[in-house]
C-alpha cells in the first residue's frame, strides 16, 4: 500500500434517510475511488468502544449461526465506484432550451427538447424567481415536493427532503406521500385482521431463532432472499437459509418463477400463477375445514369472526366452494399439490417467511392475500414455536424493538427525527404517490376535489386509513410547480405513461429536478441541478438493516465533488440564499452542530464522547445481555391473548373486521373478511379469466430486479456484461431480458435472443428473451423499473421500464395503494432494424456498449453544448 491511499467508512444500502446497512470501507487513491470493500466489524469493534465487540450466536440442532465478523456487502455495493464516474453524471445545473419563465414555457416538450448549460447562480435564481411567483399567484401549497424514493442513504445532505425543509420556512408546500409499496398488501389489508401497526407485518422478535429451533418448514411466499435484499440487507438473509438447510428446515418457494433465492434454496417449488395466491390460500384452508386439520380450540380463544371467513371458503357467500379442484383452475397449482400442502403444513410447524415487497403483495387487490395468509396462520396456532412470519429484510426500520428478528441491542441508534429536514410527513396538502398523475393533470379544486382514504404514508396507524383526505386541500390551490429530488417516478411506480402525460399540462409550470444521474424523471424537468454522491459528502449514519449488528459510522469525504455537483441540503441553501431565508433554514447550525446532536441523542454517547467517536469513526453497537430469552413473535399472545393482546379493537385475529363493516359498508372489494375477488369495480379485467386476456394473454410478474435497484445502476458495465442482466440485440442495444416458458415460447416463435415488444391497452416498452422453464407458463417475467429510453415518448419505451404500462388505478377502491405486477400483457416479436426506421431519432442517439444508453452528451444536451 502507497502513501496517497485513503480509507473512509460509507453505508452502501438504499433504504430510507438513517436506515442505513451494508458498512464498506473505500479505499481512495489519488483522489480515485478505486476499491470498495467489507467493513471488519472485529476489528472497528476493538477499537470503536470502550468494550470487545461480543459476537452473538443462534445455537440451533446442534449448530450455530453467527454474526459475521466483516460486513456482507453486495455487488450494488462493489459496483457503485462505477456509478460515480459513469457518464450519465449531471456536472453542472441545466435549463431546457424551450422553457422560458418570461415566455413561452412549452410544456408540451418535456421529455422531448434538449437542455442547456447554465451557471449556479442562474439556476439558483431562477428556482427562487418561481417560488416567489407561485406562492404570490397560487399560495404556498402549489409547489409539489417529490423528495422520496429509494436512494443513496444520506442524513444530513438529504435527498428525501431538503428542499422541503426550504420550503417550510417558506410557509409550507404539497407534500408527495411516502406510500407503503414495500408493504402494500400487509398495510391495507393485514392490519384489520391483526393489527401490527405500523405497516402490517408481523412481531419479529427472535424469529430468526424461534425458526431455527422450532420450525420443520418455511414457506417462502413471493419472496426472494437472494435477490430483494442486496439492495437494502445484504447477503444475510440468504447466509441463514443455508444455516437453515444444513439443520434440516425444508424451504418451499411458492411463486411464479424460479427466483435466485429458490434456485439457491428451494427444497420444493411452488409455481402459482400470479396474483392469484388468495386462491391457493383459500383452497388449503378449504382442505383443512374439509378434515378438520386446523386448530379448533385455538381460534374459540384467539380470534373473532372466523365463521363468516369459513361461510366464504365453504361457498356460502357466492355459491362457490373454495376447493382444490376450483383454485387449480384460477392458481394453476394441480388439487393435488394444494392437498399436499395443506396436509404436511397441518402435521408441522411451519412460518412464513417475505422479503418485503415484490409481486406477491404489489398488484390487484393485493390487501386479499395478505390477509389470507394471516387467516391460515391463524387456523394453525400463530405464535406457537415455529409458526410465525418471518421478515426477511429491514429488520430495524421504524427503529421499533419488536420489530427485531436479529439479537436486540442494548439501544437502537436513532438519529431519524433529530437530524433529518423531514420525515414521515402527515400533512394535509399531500397527494399519496399513486394518484400523482391524476393530481397534477386533473382540474381539481375545491368544488371538485380529488378525494382518497388515509395519508397513505406508511408507518401511521390503521385508523388513518379511515380519514378522508383531498387535493387541493382545504383552502389551498392546484399544483403548479413540482421540485423533485428522487427523480424515479417513471421507473418505480404504476402508470408511468399518465405521469409524463401530467407534466405535459400546461397547468405545471415548472419542473425542478435535483439528482445524480440523468434518467429517468429527469428527463422531463425545466431545470436540473447537479446533485454528490455520498462519496462526496462528509455524513453520519446508522446500519441497522444489514442483520448482523447496529452500527453507528462517521461518513467522512472520499472524494471531492465531481463537476459542479452539490449535496441536497446544499441545493436548497442555495435557493435559500436567493430567497434571503438561510439562516431560517439552518437555524444557525452548521452541519458538523447537526451532527454533533444526532449522536448525543443517539445512545451512543453513553459509551465514548463525541470527540472519541470522531476519532474512532464508528461505534458497533454490542448485544443485549439475555436476547436469547426474549418471547419470539407472536408467542406472548399465543399463551395468553388476554395478558398480550393484538393491536386489533378485540385484540384477537378478527377474521371480521368490525372497522371495515362500520368505515366502508358498501366497499366490495375489501370487505370485512378475506375473499376471493375474480374480478371488482376498480380492476374488472386483468385476469386470465377475463375477455381482455384474448388480446393480452399473459401475466406479467415484474419482480425486485437482481442486477440493480429500480433504475440505479442499470448503467453499470460490470452488471450489463453478465449473461442474465441484458439480452444483446442484432442491432447492439443491450435489452431488459423476458423470461418465458418453452410452451409459450414455441407458440409464439420466440427463441432466446429475439428481441419482442410487451405491450397493451397502456402502451408498450421492449424486452429480449430468455426462454426457461423457470418461468411457468402463460406468465412472462421482465423486473420492474429499468431505466426509461423513450421511443415515441408516454406511448413506447426502448429500456424496458414496464412500470409504464403498468395498470394506473389504484389497488382497490378504497386502497390509494400501487399495481406493478401481475397484470395482462401481450408480447410479440419485434425486428429492430424496422424500428429504427419507423423511429429514427429514437434509435439512433449516442449509446454506449458498456453502460448503455447516454443520457446526457449529445443525446439531450443542444448540439455544441460541452458537459465536461
Amino acid at each position: 500500500m502507497t502513501e496517497n491511499i485513503s480509507t473512509t467508512i460509507k453505508t452502501m444500502g438504499f433504504c430510507g434517510p438513517c436506515s442505513a446497512s451494508e458498512p464498506a470501507e473505500v479505499d481512495v487513491m489519488d483522489g480515485r475511488i478505486v476499491r470498495i470493500r467489507p467493513f471488519d466489524y472485529q476489528a472497528r469493534g476493538a477499537e470503536g468502544g470502550k468494550e470487545p465487540l461480543v459476537r452473538w450466536a443462534i445455537k440451533a440442532r446442534g449448530r450455530e449461526f453467527k454474526a459475521a465478523e466483516k460486513s456482507e456487502i453486495t455487488p450494488f455495493a462493489l459496483a457503485t465506484k462505477h456509478r460515480v464516474y459513469s457518464p450519465n453524471r449531471i456536472l453542472y445545473p441545466m435549463r431546457r432550451v424551450d422553457w422560458d419563465p418570461n415566455g413561452e414555457r412549452n410544456a408540451q416538450n418535456r421529455g422531448k427538447s434538449k437542455y442547456v448549460r447554465i451557471t449556479w447562480d442562474e439556476a439558483t435564481q431562477l428556482i427562487a424567481d418561481e417560488i416567489r411567483r407561485v406562492h404570490e399567484q397560487y399560495g404556498v401549497n402549489s409547489i409539489f415536493v417529490q423528495s422520496d424514493g429509494h436512494h443513496q442513504v444520506k442524513t444530513l445532505h438529504g435527498p428525501r427532503g431538503c428542499e422541503g425543509a426550504l420550503l417550510d420556512v417558506l410557509g409550507g408546500y404539497c407534500l408527495q406521500a411516502r406510500n407503503p409499496d414495500s408493504w402494500e398488501g400487509w398495510y391495507w389489508g393485514a392490519k384489520h385482521i391483526w393489527g401490527c401497526d405500523p405497516v402490517g407485518e408481523g412481531d419479529q422478535q427472535n424469529l430468526f431463532l424461534d425458526v431455527a429451533r422450532h420450525a420443520d418448514t418455511v414457506l417462502f411466499w413471493g419472496c426472494d432472499v437472494v435477490t430483494t435484499p442486496w439492495g437494502w440487507g445484504g447477503h444475510f438473509p440468504s447466509r441463514y437459509c443455508f444455516f437453515l438447510r444444513d439443520i434440516g428446515v425444508r424451504q418451499i418457494y411458492v411463486c411464479p418463477d424460479v427466483n435466485y433465492g429458490a434456485a439457491v434454496h428451494a427444497d420444493k417449488w411452488i409455481p402459482v400463477l400470479p396474483n392469484t395466491d388468495a386462491a391457493l390460500q383459500l383452497a388449503i384452508a378449504h382442505t383443512w375445514i374439509k378434515e378438520g386439520t386446523y386448530d379448533k380450540e385455538y381460534l374459540e380463544t384467539h380470534s373473532v369472526g372466523f365463521d363468516w371467513f369459513e361461510y366464504h371458503v365453504m361457498g356460502g357467500d357466492d355459491g362457490i366452494e373454495k376447493t382444490p379442484e376450483w383454485a387449480e383452475g384460477i392458481c394453476g397449482v394441480p388439487a393435488r399439490i394444494i392437498k399436499a400442502l395443506a396436509r404436511s403444513w397441518a402435521k408441522q410447524n411451519v412460518s412464513i417467511a417475505h422479503s418485503n415487497g415484490g409481486s406477491y403483495i404489489r398488484s390487484t387487490y393485493s390487501h386479499e392475500p395478505a390477509r389470507m395468509e394471516v387467516a391460515l396462520l391463524g387456523m394453525q396456532g400463530l405464535g406457537a414455536p415455529g409458526r410465525n412470519q418471518l421478515k426477511m429484510m429491514e429488520y430495524q426500520l421504524f427503529s421499533l424493538p419488536q420489530q427485531t428478528p436479529i439479537p436486540r441491542s442494548k439501544f437502537i441508534p436513532n438519529l431519524f427525527a433529530v437530524l433529518l429536514p423531514y420525515a414521515a410527513d402527515t400533512r394535509d396538502s399531500l397527494v399519496p404517490e399513486t394518484l400523482v398523475p391524476e393530481a397534477l393533470a386533473g382540474d381539481y379544486s375545491h368544488e371538485n376535489p380529488l378525494t382518497w382514504y388515509g395519508c397513505t404514508v406508511a408507518g401511521v396507524p390503521v385508523e388513518d386509513q379511515f380519514r378522508k383526505m383531498q387535493y387541493p386541500a382545504e383552502g389551498s390551490e392546484r399544483i403548479h410547480m413540482v421540485w423533485i429530488d428522487s427523480p424515479k417516478w417513471t421507473s418505480s411506480w404504476n402508470g408511468g405513461y399518465k405521469f409524463i402525460e401530467a407534466l405535459h399540462s400546461d397547468l405545471i409550470e415548472c419542473v425542478v429536478a435535483q439528482h445524480i444521474w440523468m434518467e429517468d424523471d429527469c428527463l422531463l424537468a425545466d431545470i436540473i441541478l447537479p446533485v454528490n454522491t455520498k462519496f462526496e459528502e462528509r455524513d453520519i449514519n446508522c446500519d441497522i438493516m444489514s442483520g448482523n449488528y447496529n452500527t453507528l459510522v462517521l461518513e467522512e469525504q472520499s472524494i471531492e465533488p465531481l463537476g459542479e455537483s452539490k449535496s441536497d441540503w446544499e441545493c436548497a441553501v442555495a435557493v435559500a440564499e436567493k430567497l434571503g431565508v438561510v439562516d431560517e433554514l439552518t437555524e444557525g447550525k452548521s452541519l458538523d452542530d447537526k451532527m454533533r446532536i444526532g449522536f448525543e441523542s443517539s445512545g451512543v454517547q453513553d459509551y465514548l464522547s463525541f470527540d472519541e467517536f470522531l476519532e474512532k469513526k464508528s461505534f458497533i453497537v454490542p448485544p443485549a445481555e439475555g436476547w436469547e430469552n426474549d418471547p419470539a413473535g407472536f408467542f406472548g399472545f399465543y399463551t395468553d391473548p388476554q395478558k398480550h393482546p393484538l393491536t386489533t379493537p378485540s385484540g384477537l385475529i378478527e377474521y371480521y373486521s368490525s372497522r371495515l363493516a362500520e368505515k366502508f359498508p358498501d366497499d366490495k372489494e375489501r370487505m370485512p373478511y378475506p375473499r376471493w375477488i375474480e374480478k371488482g369495480e376498480t380492476h374488472p379485467d386483468e385476469r386470465l379469466t377475463t375477455p381482455r386476456a384474448e388480446k393480452y394473454p399473459f401475466l406479467l410478474v415484474s419482480n425486485h430486479p437482481h442486477w440493480r435497484l429500480h433504475s440505479q445502476l442499470d448503467d453499470c458495465a460490470w452488471f450489463r456484461e453478465i449473461k442474465t442482466c441484458k439480452v444483446a440485440g442484432p442491432d447492439g442495444y443491450a435489452y431488459e431480458p423476458v423470461w418465458i416458458n418453452p410452451v409459450d415460447a414455441g407458440k409464439l416463435g420466440l427463441a432466446s435472443g429475439d428481441i419482442v415488444r410487451i405491450y397493451n391497452d397502456r402502451g408498450w416498452t421492449m424486452g429480449g428473451v430468455y426462454v426457461t422453464e423457470r418461468i411457468r407458463p402463460r406468465t412472462v417475467l421482465q423486473d420492474h423499473g429499468a431505466r426509461m429510453d423513450p421511443i415515441e415518448l408516454g406511448v413506447s419505451d426502448r429500456g424496458g421500464t414496464n412500470n409504464l404500462i403498468a395498470p394506473k388505478a389504484i389497488a382497490s377502491k378504497n386502497c390509494a395503494g400501487e399495481v406493478t405486477s401481475g397484470y395482462l400483457v401481450g408480447i410479440e416479436k419485434v425486428d429492430v432494424f424496422e424500428l429504427a426506421k419507423q423511429y429514427p431519432e429514437a434509435f439512433s442517439r449516442p449509446y454506449d456498449p458498456e453502460t448503455g444508453p447516454l443520457h446526457i452528451v449529445d443525446a439531450w444536451l443542444e448540439d455544441g453544448e460541452e458537459v465536461r
